[in-house]
């Protein structure tokens, strides 16, 4: 049987977790011209559910990047490893930004296994982030909020 959708209110409780930014990329939403999704960390085709724990909010790049994976190959290892979690990872443990502030810079294999998957620094989202920049509104002031203690669960 095929598990319902993600209920209306779990995808608001999703968006306003991620102070309606992407939880890969920081593009905020507001000014982005992309749609952004309610992406689910771990597909459900490989176990994931649609608990708030498992769901992460996501620009259309990031979110059509990924796909399907849970890992990427890391060059500089010459390793698979895990994608970033942003439920579990700390975005600043693993990225940061270039001194321009317009790149991602990966800061450990999930960084940069995460960066090349995702394309992190799509020419279009670095011009994008540089012109936000220019104008006092990048990079974001939030970084991931802390997750309010509630029972996981879907919240119909």
């Amino acid at each position: 049987m095929t598990e319902p959708r993600v209920s209306r209110k779990t995808v608001r409780l999703v968006e306003k977790r991620a102070s309606f930014c992407c939880e890969y990329c920081w593009c905020q939403e507001a000014i982005s011209p992309g749609k952004f999704h309610v992406e689910h960390i771990v597909p459900r085709a490989s176990g994931g559910t649609n608990l708030a724990s498992n769901l992460c909010y996501a620009c259309s790049g990031c979110n059509g990047a990924k796909a399907a994976a849970t890992s990427g190959f890391d060059l500089e290892t010459s390793r698979e490893v895990r994608l970033y979690h942003p439920r579990r990872d700390r975005w600043l443990d693993h990225f940061a930004w270039n001194d321009d502030l317009c790149e991602v810079i990966p800061l450990t294999a999930i960084g940069r296994a995460t960066l090349m998957k995702l394309r992190l620094n799509r020419p279009n989202v670095v011009e994008h982030r540089r012109i936000l920049r220019d104008i006092g509104w990048h990079p974001p002031t939030v970084t991931r909020p802390p997750e309010r203690k509630t029972k996981d669960r879907e919240i119909p």
